[in-house]
């Protein structure tokens, strides 16, 4: 079976260097795909002299410990490809250059995710990364006065998990933020475990150890009297028109994601369905994806006709939310700006019409799925409707029966 690659030493001698010697480079190819990539060593030379310390099969005494030098590095390079279980240059050089120690930095551990996870254009998991190593990095300025350079993984224990709760949970952070922070940094463990940077035993996390925090489910859902008392609320400014519209075509799409709305093309609307593929769902279920189709009822269709796009080509977006120019960093930050100026507003209508402050986006959601059980569909309805894996994260977004309902089905138990 042939390499997966290939790996030799060689003078460049395309450009001569001010100190009229060339520089000697690690040249790695590999035929499949067909790709050759050089690297930069610390060795310079002329022609003559790298002929007489690599090329010859002699070398002379005085030169010896200098091939020698080459040698290692040669070999470094060559163990570390033969370790990669498939060859890629972009793990062969995150290996080969990293500095010795640097696995065991966690802050490194945590570059490396957050590396990995915007190349896959996952930008908020990147951006909950970010954050978490940024509320680690205040907590350890604030235990040591300095600046954290280097986490040793070493370093993290029950006592440390439980100080930087404690620190978390002083400084007004919810029991959700840290839990969420904590969880990251668990995966963080756990991946280092896998690669075998760290043994089993570090692992601070589970029964008779550290337990992350389970923050107790808030129920974000409206009564239908709230619903109906939030549809025929007046808005007094044109901010508050907009969001109101949204959210109740959020709430009759089946509680779409706004993420999800910005992503819409006029490519997924067929008839009187949209017919798309959530964002949330497209890398964590790639072997068995399934599309979410929503019917859509006169409200939704009217309200497309009013904020759509009046250019229907397929592969337009619906809404004027994201442009076919912007990057995943920048559709990211669009969407947030929109969630938050939709959410600011009908917080603002919601107060002035005595419902709950905290009324967001996501309470459409939640909102959709208790109605829906409460008018008779069932678990697995509401949860294909929400294109949900499993009835568990279903049932954590109804927020039960009104007290109606369970005083008539009080009454009829004996109605046999």
């Amino acid at each position: 079976m042939e390499r997966e690659f290939s790996i030799s030493v060689f003078l460049d001698a395309r450009r001569e260097l001010k100190s009229h010697k060339y520089p000697v480079k690690l040249r790695v190819f590999t035929p499949y795909p067909r790709k050759q990539k050089l690297y930069q060593t610390d060795f310079q030379f002329t022609e003559k002299e790298f002929e007489s310390i690599w090329e010859t099969q002699k070398p002379r005494n005085e030169v010896k410990a200098t091939r020698a030098e080459i040698k290692a590095v040669l070999d470094k390079a060559e163990k570390t490809a033969k370790e990669l279980e498939t060859f890629t240059f972009e793990e062969f050089e995150r290996i080969l250059f990293q500095k010795a120690g640097e696995p065991e930095n966690v802050f490194f551990q945590y570059h490396e995710a957050i590396k990995q996870y915007k190349q896959n254009k996952q930008i908020g998991t990147a951006s909950n990364y970010d954050l978490s190593q940024k509320s680690i990095k205040k907590f350890l300025k604030f235990k040591t006065s300095k600046e954290p350079e280097i986490l040793r993984f070493l370093e993290i224990n029950t006592q440390w998990l439980n100080d930087f709760e404690n620190y978390m949970t002083t400084n007004g952070k919810s029991q959700t933020t840290t839990g969420m922070y904590l969880r990251t940094l668990r995966t963080i463990f756990n991946t280092a475990i896998s690669t075998g940077v760290i043994k089993q035993s570090l692992y601070p996390f589970g029964r008779g150890k550290y337990e992350i925090p389970e923050s107790k489910a808030v129920k974000k859902a409206l009564s239908r009297i709230q619903l109906k008392q939030l549809f025929e609320a007046v808005p007094k400014t044109p901010e508050q028109t907009k969001a109101k519209d949204f959210f109740f075509f959020l709430f009759n799409t089946a509680g779409m994601n706004v993420k999800d709305l910005a992503r819409l093309k006029y490519c997924d609307l067929k008839g009187d369905t949209l017919d798309y593929v959530r964002e949330k769902t497209k890398r964590t279920s790639k072997t068995k994806q399934t599309n979410v189709v929503v019917y859509l009822n006169d409200y939704a269709k009217e309200f497309i006709t009013k904020y759509g796009n009046p250019d229907t080509d397929p592969k337009n977006y619906i809404f004027d939310i994201y442009k076919p120019e912007m990057d995943e960093l920048q559709q990211f930050k669009e969407s947030q700006n929109f969630t938050r100026a939709i959410n600011t507003a009908i917080k603002k209508l919601a107060e002035e019409n005595g419902l709950p402050g905290e009324i967001s986006t996501y309470y459409s959601r939640h909102t959709f799925a208790t109605l829906a059980i409460r008018s008779g569909a069932s678990l697995e309805q509401v949860s294909e409707a929400l294109n949900h894996k499993s009835l568990a994260t279903t049932k954590g977004y109804f927020a039960g029966f009104e007290s109606d309902a369970m005083r008539e089905l009080t009454a009829n138990l004996m109605n046999f």
